[in-house]
């Protein structure tokens, strides 16, 4: 099971407790465009694994160097995240196993393609994705990439997902922690 912070996080921690499966974190980033960090154009993940919205780059009129600038930007934060929330230790070993990626929703899919480019790298026999809430379009999308797309909710319009949850407020480093096993 590896959620995808931050909030991804608590929704893999209770599939993983559920399923009685072994919990860890695989971390991306969202590329947001610039002014509307929201508006993903673009998502990275660990081992350079890199997804673009080539039609809204277009469409925002974006410079290379402003993408470049953005995903520099993004690429830091990636690897405070990984340093924090790993601690040390290296990814779970994926290789002929299946890797359950769980997120708290897909808006537009963008970091859940990215997480699932690089935990193809590590070759697992197959490739999950899992959320509470996605626009069915963004799941059918998704389903071209991992071998099984699970999404509970399938509202259209999405809207935003945020919407669905009780309580969406931020996740903080420190729960992502706890719930990995690690105390600040």
């Amino acid at each position: 099971m590896l959620g995808l912070p931050r909030g991804g996080v608590p929704v893999a921690a209770e599939v993983a407790r559920a399923l009685a499966a072994p919990l860890d974190v695989l971390v991306v980033r969202k590329l947001g465009a610039p002014g509307r960090e929201e508006l993903a154009i673009g998502a990275i993940a660990r081992g350079g694994a890199r997804v673009l919205n080539a039609g809204l780059i277009g469409e925002l009129e974006l410079t290379g160097a402003e993408l470049a600038a953005i995903e520099a930007r993004e690429r830091a934060e990636l690897d405070r995240r990984e340093r924090s929330y790993r601690r040390g230790r290296p990814l779970r070993d994926l290789s002929g196993r299946t890797a359950v990626l769980v997120d708290d929703g897909l808006a537009t899919g963008s970091t859940m393609l990215a997480a699932v480019a690089a935990v193809r790298e590590e070759m697992p026999a197959a490739v999950l994705a899992a959320v509470p809430v996605a626009d069915p379009q963004i799941c059918a999308m998704l389903s071209d990439t991992a071998d099984e797309v699970v999404c509970l909710l399938t509202p259209h319009p999405l809207g935003a997902v945020g919407l669905y949850y009780e309580d969406f407020s931020q996740i903080a480093d420190e729960e992502v922690l706890a719930l990995l096993g690690f105390s600040r």
